[in-house]
């Protein structure tokens, strides 16, 4: 059972026996573990169908299990010991306890992930043993894209959970975007009366001749996103916001139109966009949209705590694929550009940008954008998203700015996991779970000093031809499993690992993903209603590009 662990632990030693749970089993949570305590004590009660009666000593716990905190242990470090006593678990701070207490579901069997015992006659053992455990990077994230297909409440907590369950601690939350804005801000009440729905929908790529013409919308409101941001840092996750500029903003235009560039389009006339692709309507570069989405990050800075955990200081600004079409055009940008001195339009995305980075650093947080932002430099407090390959990241890196690696070639999930013609709505490269696995976030080249500046990595899931949950599971798993074990556990160089060993770690896994309902891509391929027959992708042929 222990070598069915997911992600692989940095070390497992077997003992002799097993510690058997009962209903005279108690649950001991030290000081400082009580959060994890509740937790723990929750989904083992609603499994395992045991009382789990608390302990107010750890004595009392014998042949139960007891949760601590250990000084010699380092941030989200753990220890778990079975053995006569019962199960101790031991974490250099809380978040290690929870990352332990996952660990021990594991060992526990893929029913421990059930909401309501199947078997009353079932007996619950762990095996004598000793792990100790460590993550090897600091930023293990997910990248939500709910702006493209909405993704309800509901749904943002139940990923919040499949992220604990593989010891990832960011959720990446792309909330903004040109088919849909997905934020309650009072101040501008109409960002969610109009910019939070679109008339119809594009089926599949943008090529696709295929329309569903049903409105599409949706949006979370202030206490939604409080309530989500608390049942995160209940599991030691952080909520990083993205609120997207100076491009991918039709939504905010068409809710606003004087945010557009009004002296080249009829920005009026814009509605939410209800297809895919690099849109051309970009916000003007002027005063007046700065301050408006100053009160934006405003509203978005208390829903989003600095103090909600290590990354928690960090807001997404997007800065990606901004087209200076309409700022070429425009004289209100012609005008900027001459009063600020700048060279071209270029330097006018990067003064826009710089604005925010010395906003949000005024305010104690830190900007975090897409590797376009390191065109014109950066605040030396801003951190970059590497995604068009390992390019920006290195540069990053070099300029002495933290990076977070999530390339598109290596881990982006909306891409297609097989060349097979069954793979439903194929976008971009065939990465398979084998692919995943043996992606490495540190490329080579950086120096020892240099690698530090790699926070971690984090797959990116966009929604486009993702339109509900099951296509979300189906995308994401099992290929999160991997990417949540590179991020994690202390991997040889990438074709030095065991990916044969992996896969029969999976084989346990895929029971525990079946017990919490994720729809994932069976092994062998899609299952007969996930396939798209017919819906047009845009698959890219050949092994992607090392950029």
């Amino acid at each position: 059972m222990p070598t069915s662990l997911i992600p692989a632990p940095r070390g497992v030693v077997a003992g002799t026996g097993e510690t058997r749970l009962t209903e005279a089993s108690r649950l001991y949570a030290g000081s400082g573990t009580e959060g994890v305590g509740r937790w723990l004590g929750g989904v083992l009660r609603a499994a395992t169908g045991l009382p789990w009666r608390e302990a107010g000593e750890p004595a009392q716990a014998r042949d139960g299990v007891r949760l601590s905190l250990a000084a010699g242990l380092g941030p989200e470090a753990y220890r778990l010991v079975s053995d006569a006593a019962g199960v101790l678990v031991e974490g250099g701070d809380a978040a290690g306890v929870l990352h332990g207490a996952q660990t021990l579901r594991q060992l526990l069997g893929a029913d421990a992930f059930r909401r309501a015992p199947v078997r009353r006659d079932r007996a619950w053992t762990v095996p004598h043993l000793t792990v100790e455990d460590a993550p090897r990077f600091r930023w293990r994230g997910l990248m939500l894209d709910v702006a493209r297909h909405f993704m309800p409440k509901e749904g943002v907590l139940r990923y919040l959970d499949l992220m604990s369950a593989h010891k990832l601690n960011v959720l990446h939350l792309h909330l903004t975007d040109d088919q849909g804005w997905r934020v309650e801000i009072k101040r501008y009440p109409r960002l969610t009366e109009t910019g939070s729905w679109r008339a119809r929908t594009k089926i599949g790529h943008r090529a696709s001749p295929l329309w569903d013409d049903r409105p599409h919308g949706g949006f979370y409101t202030q206490d939604d996103l409080r309530e989500i941001v608390a049942y995160a840092a209940e599991r030691h996750i952080c909520v990083v916001p993205e609120i997207d500029v100076p491009g991918h903003s039709q939504a905010a235009i068409a809710a606003y139109p004087e945010l557009g560039n009004s002296d080249v389009v009829d920005t009026a006339a814009l509605t939410v966009w209800d297809t895919w692709g690099i849109n051309p309507n970009v916000l003007a570069p002027t005063e007046d949209t700065l301050r408006f989405y100053e009160g934006v990050l405003e509203e978005l800075l208390e829903l989003f705590p600095a103090d909600a955990g290590p990354f928690s200081p960090f807001v997404h600004i997007g800065g990606d694929e901004c087209v200076k079409d309409q700022w070429r055009e425009s004289r209100t940008a012609r005008e900027q550009i001459a009063r600020l001195g700048l060279a071209d339009e270029d330097a006018l995305q990067s003064w826009f940008i710089g604005h925010f980075d010395r906003w949000l650093a005024e305010r104690g947080r830190r900007l975090i954008g897409w590797d376009e932002i390191l065109q014109g430099g950066l605040a030396p407090g801003a951190a970059v998203s590497s995604w068009r390959g390992y390019a920006g990241g290195v540069t990053a890196a070099r300029a002495g700015h933290d990076v977070v690696m999530c390339p598109e070639q290596q881990v982006y999930l909306d891409h297609r996991q097989d060349a097979g013609p069954d793979e439903p709505v194929p976008i971009g490269y065939v990465r398979t779970l084998e692919d995943v696995y043996r992606f490495d976030p540190v490329p080579a080249e950086l120096t020892p000093e240099e690698r530090e500046r790699v926070l971690g990595t984090q797959a990116n899931v966009w929604t486009e031809v993702m339109e509900d949950q099951g296509r979300v599971d189906y995308q994401t798993f099992p290929r999160l499993a991997a990417l949540a074990e590179v991020a994690w556990s202390e991997l040889p160089a990438p074709a030095d690992r065991d990916f044969p060993g992996f896969e029969r770690r999976m084989t346990e896994h895929y029971r525990r993903l079946d017990a919490l309902g994720v729809a994932y891509r069976p092994p062998g391929g899609p299952r007969p209603w996930q396939r798209r027959p017919g819906v047009l992708g845009r698959p890219i042929d050949g092994p992607p590009p090392a950029l």
